[in-house]
């Protein structure tokens, strides 16, 4: 089962492929049809961990920014903010977050038969 998500930055007009993407992309070029129950959850909170980066960038571009910030202001703005969001939604997959990597850990479960 190969799948990509190289497609999906783009819908959110993303300048660069975050780590957590290309950590997601990597999992799910794997055969995740032989993984551990641990290997099927840190897959589902990878994901969870890329879809509420993507919410945060999505949000972020409904704030105004200011005018009066020079060009190399911004890029450093940019990056520093980049960076926390990629913090903030690998920490949050790491908690409870939103529930969803464990849905998708339960549906992984019924579909490879590993209850």
């Amino acid at each position: 089962m190969s799948l990509s998500v190289q497609g999906l930055g783009n819908l959110y007009d993303t300048n660069t492929t975050s780590n957590s993407a290309n950590k997601l992309e990597d999992t799910l070029n794997s055969d995740l049809s032989k993984a551990t129950e641990k290997e099927l959850m840190e897959v589902c909170k990878d994901f969870e961990a890329y879809f509420t980066e993507q919410m945060f960038k999505a949000m972020q571009k409904m704030v105004p920014e200011s005018e009066s910030v020079s060009s190399s202001t911004r890029q450093l703005q940019d990056y520093y903010k980049e960076q926390m969001v990629q913090s903030f939604s690998e920490q949050s997959a790491q908690g409870e977050g939103l529930g969803l990597a464990q849905m998708l850990y339960e549906q992984m479960k019924r579909n490879y038969g590993l209850e």
